[in-house]
């Protein structure tokens, strides 16, 4: 059985993921879109989340909340699945497919076969779409993936039931309902509005209080960590912004792609200048990434390079915050 379903290759998972099944069941909704309006954007320490033997620091929103909050301002339902067994998940699975219905699943990225070496690794919130089964394996269609590719049976239970953080359990989910037309304009300004609210919240270690955060646990961390734990803690900071089909600078780029799309849709010009802001933002973003990483890998140019990204950081928590400041007015 194999499903007519069109894959588009993507810059971030879920996002892909969502645009995609939404084009397959008629509605043309881009990925910046489906990531603007379902409030993808954050930055958030969370120490007391370990990924690979350091605290977790993220970029987005925590796993399917942004299809939840997309589905919610638009008018569309989902149903989500998890289950206690293998044999379960793939009979479910396996109905569906059998009704011409592609669905979204939630898996383990370390043993996807697919994927290269460099990018394999303990991370359990990675999303594909599967859209059919051909001689005994799983067609899938990986969003950050330019091609579609397959797993067989073994290889897919093994990434839907993964260990650890954020263990997927065999994760399904799926739009079932939808309105007769997307009504785009009052989910933008909630999705909008809900991100400036994130991103200036009080707390130190959501938005820019966290980022701040960082930078100064960054000047800390190599006396207090050692050297060795300190690059290893920089480079989980830098692999989350940039390699973790974000499309790179924290999805700073993806977000200026939706500022710009909404600046059209709600007629909005302050949106269009905002979106070459956040953009900017993103490089910035990007040139940090550039020094950490030649601080973990014993490349920086500096005695002081901890210092220098440190200061780097806190300038772009100056900057978003001002961004964002501004983003709420505008809308």
């Amino acid at each position: 059985m194999e499903i007519n379903f069109t894959h588009k290759q993507s810059a971030h998972c879920e996002n892909g993921v969502v645009s995609n099944l939404m084009r397959f069941n008629g509605f043309e909704v881009s990925e910046p879109m489906v990531f603007g309006i379902g409030s993808g954007l954050l930055f958030s320490y969370l120490p007391f989340l370990k990924v690979n033997h350091a605290p977790v620091v993220t970029y987005r929103a925590m796993p399917g909340t942004i299809f939840n909050r997309f589905a919610k301002r638009t008018g569309v339902i989902i149903k989500r699945e998890k289950f206690s067994t293998a044999q379960k998940a793939k009979a479910r699975l396996d109905a569906n497919l059998e009704k011409n219905n592609p669905v979204g699943l939630q898996v383990g990225v370390y043993n996807l076969v697919y994927f290269p070496e460099e990018y394999r690794f303990h991370f359990n919130a990675h999303n594909m779409v599967v859209y059919g089964k051909k001689d005994g394996r799983y067609l899938i269609s990986d969003p950050v993936m330019e091609e579609v590719t397959s797993l067989s049976e073994k290889e897919l239970e093994k990434v839907r039931f993964a260990k650890g953080a954020f263990a997927p359990k065999g994760h399904m989910y799926y739009p079932i309902e939808f309105p007769e037309k997307l009504e785009l304009k009052k989910a933008i300004v909630k999705g909008i509005k809900h991100t400036c609210k994130d991103m200036t919240a009080p707390v130190p270690l959501v938005g820019v209080k966290a980022i701040r955060k960082i930078a100064k646990l960054i000047r800390k961390w190599p006396a207090k960590k050692g050297v060795k734990t300190a690059n290893h803690y920089l480079g989980q900071i830098v692999r989350m912004q940039e390699e973790i089909g974000t499309g790179g600078g924290g999805f700073r780029y993806i977000y200026g792609a939706f500022l710009q799309e909404a600046s059209k849709i709600l007629e909005n010009d302050q949106l269009s200048t905002l979106s070459k802001e956040i953009t900017q933002i993103g490089d910035l973003w990007r040139d940090f990434a550039v020094d950490a990483s030649r601080i973990y890998k014993n490349r920086s140019a500096t005695e002081d390079g901890y210092n220098k990204v440190a200061d780097q950081l806190a300038t772009i928590a100056d900057k978003e915050e001002a961004f964002f400041k501004k983003l709420k007015k505008a809308v």
